[in-house]
């Protein structure tokens, strides 16, 4: 994806990054708050172990969104680094504990603790390798947890294996974080500690792409050469799925592949669209949802598990409202789909009250 040589031209704003990353921060909020999980279209819930579906795309793209955002972004200390990180992490843990606070049951993993360790990692050693190292280094993380997930035996006399409650990333959850896990799973975690390894190499192949698009090459070379290397991870990624399965629950090395070439891919025709041929008019939503990214992520979590938890006559807001709005004239599947869709359009409302106004809330 980048080049050894060529020098890097300063970084200016791209339209398609922030576009890129609304649409998956959007699409994040649409598969989080189906109006019921009992009724929902194939492609938006997760793959149940070993395959995808699109929603099992989206975490990975965000993930390549913050490498490359690393680009353009000004340039930060290893202090201010760790600042960031501490506090995603924070709100990733304050969002598992809320509303009760109960310590010694709150999930530690999770999406935004993920996105910190991923942050970091990557910044170290965005500052500490070139190019080439920050490859080898992608490269190297990938091939250790293939060989940890499938030829290190797992203590307790099991062979190496991919079963959901007995490879080694469940084990060492268990072992590290026993009580502290996915409550849907009690027994491993999707954002384990283990997996966060290959997740790094994720955001490695979106800070590659970053440092493409700031050579000095044309803006039709840079598409050119990430749809070229969108092709070769993806292609990449189906051949390794036939000995290491692409499964987003244990973020396999094959998953890493797949979903990076995927997303250069995909982000090719965006940066093609809005920043080379300059058609911009689609993207004013997406670059409202994601210039605002982390606080409507956080802000919609806690927004859902507040219409959870608080009831009238015994049944959640949310229901109340998923039942008097949508369920009681559409078909489940549909009325679901509904109920999320509108929590898009509301949140996009607040979003675009907060950027008429100029507020920009960052980690």
């Amino acid at each position: 994806m980048a080049s050894a040589t060529a020098a890097p031209v300063p970084a200016a704003r791209l339209v398609s990054l922030d576009a890129f990353r609304g649409l998956t921060i959007a699409s994040m909020i649409l598969v989080n708050n189906p109006g019921t999980w009992s009724a929902m279209y194939w492609p938006l819930g997760h793959a149940p172990w070993h395959g995808w579906t699109p929603t099992d795309l989206i975490f990975p793209f965000f993930l390549f969104m913050v490498g490359m955002s690393m680009n353009y972004s000004r340039k930060t200390s290893f202090r201010e680094a760790l600042r960031r990180s501490a506090v995603l992490f924070g709100l990733g843990v304050f969002m598992a504990a809320y509303p009760f606070f109960d310590l010694t049951t709150v999930r530690i993993p999770g999406v935004l603790q993920r996105i910190a360790l991923c942050y970091l990692a990557a910044w170290v050693v965005r500052r500490t390798f070139g190019v080439v190292g920050q490859t080898l280094t992608c490269g190297a993380m990938l091939a250790v947890y293939w060989l940890l997930m499938t030829r290190v035996p797992v203590p307790g006399g099991l062979a190496p294996n991919l079963d959901p409650s007995t490879n080694l990333s469940a084990w060492l959850d268990r072992l590290l974080m026993d009580g502290h896990l996915w409550r849907q799973s009690k027994t491993w975690d999707p954002e384990g500690l283990l997996s966060t390894l290959p997740a790094i190499g994720t955001t490695l192949l979106g800070v590659l792409a970053g440092e493409w698009l700031r050579t000095k090459r044309t803006p039709r070379a840079k598409v050119v050469g990430l749809l070229a290397a969108g092709l070769v991870l993806t292609l990449a990624g189906l051949a390794w799925h036939e000995s290491f399965p692409i499964n987003k629950n244990i973020w396999t090395s094959s998953y890493v592949l797949f979903t990076g070439g995927m997303a250069a891919y995909l982000f090719a025709v965006t940066y093609l669209l809005a920043d080379v041929y300059g058609v911009r008019g689609w993207t004013r939503p997406w670059v409202v949802y994601g210039t605002n990214a982390i606080f409507v992520f956080v802000a919609s979590g806690l927004v859902a598990k507040t219409l959870g938890i608080v009831k009238l006559g015994g049944t959640s807001l949310q229901v109340l409202l998923y039942q008097g709005l949508f369920a009681w004239w559409l078909s489940p599947v549909n009325a679901s789909l509904a109920y999320a869709v509108v929590n898009i359009g509301l949140w996009y409302l607040a979003l675009l009250w907060m950027d008429r106004r100029g507020i920009h809330l960052k980690v």
